[in-house]
């Protein structure tokens, strides 16, 4: 399965996509892109420059006249057609996807490559019916009412967890509201966003619309940040990258969209259902090999059920498939890389000191030796306080907690910086209705975790950012309102000189 890739190379050469066309980055610097799985370098290329920026930029500059000028149904049959392209290569899409990122090919085909689809059709319907609010007549004489409009260009900036879907919720409603995008993906999971842009090259959308450039952040992306020719920003990815994000923009006043950590709790009452609640915990946890923003992290339990929800984790944990990528019965696979999985690592050993790993808490040996593999992992008895309840892991560790009355578990819920995503396991009703008012996120599932649907918007709370991905909300975003008012008679237009300037002429 990896030796496809090598006949597809030349649909990634030259790693940068500006104004149609795949060119060479010239900073004069390569970047490795890495199987994790193996640790071998599967493509090489040559890093955008701050100049490649500035073509990427004025490529966007050049087609937003004709491409925000474009009727609302000429935007939604392009993007129509861009989903068809895309769902005609969804096998290379997913094959690229699990190839850069290690994630198993069974979630890359059933689960990105279908959204990225859906985000472009739910985002072709949502180019038809951009609407302004009328406000009627201001006086017997004049007239309002509220046009929302395109902003500019988009630069963008995705991470490396999920690199085609990132690129779908960043650039499909900017695009569709009549905005030009400069993407730039993770300089370590290039591949699938390259194809995404001549995917939509190829549907039809003019060149400079969609443009790619792959280089690193420091030079690269707070370029795209700082440049004066970027309206906004939209950023995905750390807390603290994100502060640097708004401290580049603050400076050009550019608008932006921050969506950034998580700590997902994952609160279950004691007349939750053990058996749905363990198993959603196990499936919340390990999304991604827990390389996911919204993963469930922190598994409040109230103390009936928290022995038995801790050992039929771990039960489960345990039967859990970790493997390559590319065999049909993995169910997680590596890390993005060894770095990251030592950073994992870490934060599970120094846990040691003051709570107990249940299961996993180290890397698998074997034939899975040589890549980035860490085992699922299940901590229990963390205080509240510590840095593995508190800070984000990122990776396969869920970390459990006990609680005694209601009100102590969704404090316990809230005690922390983040607020992109939580959860709440009961049979009872009020009690969950009480949890979704309280919990302080952005979006709260109730017996379930993680689904998420390109018509309901996703994004956070305090720390975790703000604006919202998919939905009406992210499309509205990326407008501007504008307030135009008509004076209908000329009469009235003398009055208001006479009002304001008095008899002067």
């Amino acid at each position: 399965m990896r030796d496809r890739f090598q006949a597809e190379k030349r649909f990634v050469d030259g790693a940068q996509f500006i104004g149609g066309r795949l060119t060479h980055g010239t900073s004069g610097r390569t970047q490795d892109v890495v199987d994790p799985a193996t640790g071998e370098t599967v493509f090489s290329y040559a890093l955008a420059s701050t100049a490649d920026v500035d073509a990427a930029v004025a490529a966007a500059v050049a087609a937003f006249p004709a491409w925000s000028s474009a009727t609302p149904g000429e935007r939604s049959d392009a993007l129509h057609r861009f989903a068809a392209v895309l769902a005609e290569r969804a096998d290379d899409l997913a094959h690229a996807e699990s190839l850069q990122c290690g994630k198993p090919l069974k979630l890359s085909t059933g689960f990105d490559v279908p959204g990225t689809v859906d985000n472009a059709a739910f985002f072709a319907g949502a180019a038809r019916n951009l609407q302004g609010a009328a406000a009627g007549e201001y006086s017997a004489d004049h007239t309002s009412y509220v046009r929302r409009e395109a902003i500019g260009v988009v630069g963008s900036i995705a991470p490396w967890n999920y690199p085609l879907q990132m690129a779908a919720w960043k650039v499909l409603p900017a695009v569709a509201a009549g905005n030009t995008a400069v993407l730039k993906p993770a300089e370590t999971t290039p591949l699938t966003s390259l194809l995404f842009a001549q995917a939509a090259r190829d549907a039809g959308i003019p060149e400079g619309v969609v443009n790619v450039v792959c280089g690193t952040g420091l030079e690269a992306g707070e370029h795209l940040v700082a440049h004066p020719d970027v309206a906004m920003t939209s950023f995905t990815g750390s807390t603290a990258v994100g502060r640097r994000v708004a401290e580049l923009a603050a400076a050009t006043v550019t608008r932006l969209h921050l969506e950034l950590g998580g700590k997902a709790p994952f609160l279950v009452f004691d007349d939750a259902d053990l058996e749905a609640a363990a198993r959603g915990a196990v499936a919340g946890a390990l999304i991604n090999t827990g390389q996911d923003c919204t993963a469930a992290t922190r598994a409040y339990v109230q103390r009936p059920l928290y022995d038995a929800f801790v050992a039929r984790v771990a039960a489960l944990m345990e039967t859990v498939r970790v493997g390559d990528p590319f065999a049909e019965d993995t169910d997680i696979g590596p890390l993005i890389s060894h770095a990251h999985r030592d950073r994992v690592a870490g934060f599970v050993d120094r846990a040691r000191a003051g709570a107990r790993v249940v299961t996993g808490g180290a890397a698998p040996g074997g034939d899975l030796a040589g890549g980035a593999y860490y085992l699922p992992t299940l901590i229990a008895d963390a205080p509240q306080d510590s840095e593995a309840v508190q800070a984000e892991i990122f990776g396969p560790v869920l970390v459990a907690v006990p609680f005694d009355t209601d009100d102590e578990g969704i404090a316990l819920a809230n005690d922390t910086p983040y607020g992109l995503a939580a959860s709440a396991w009961s049979r009872d009703v009020y009690r969950t209705g009480r949890a979704t008012r309280e919990l302080r996120a952005g979006c709260v599932w109730v017996n379930d975790h993680i689904p998420i649907i390109s018509e309901m918007p996703h994004g956070g709370f305090r720390h975790s950012g703000y604006g919202k991905d998919m939905s009406v909300y992210s499309f509205e975003e990326y407008t501007q309102v504008k307030h135009v008012m008509y004076d209908n008679t000329a009469a009235a237009a003398k009055d208001w000189h006479h009002t304001v300037f008095g008899d002067r002429t």
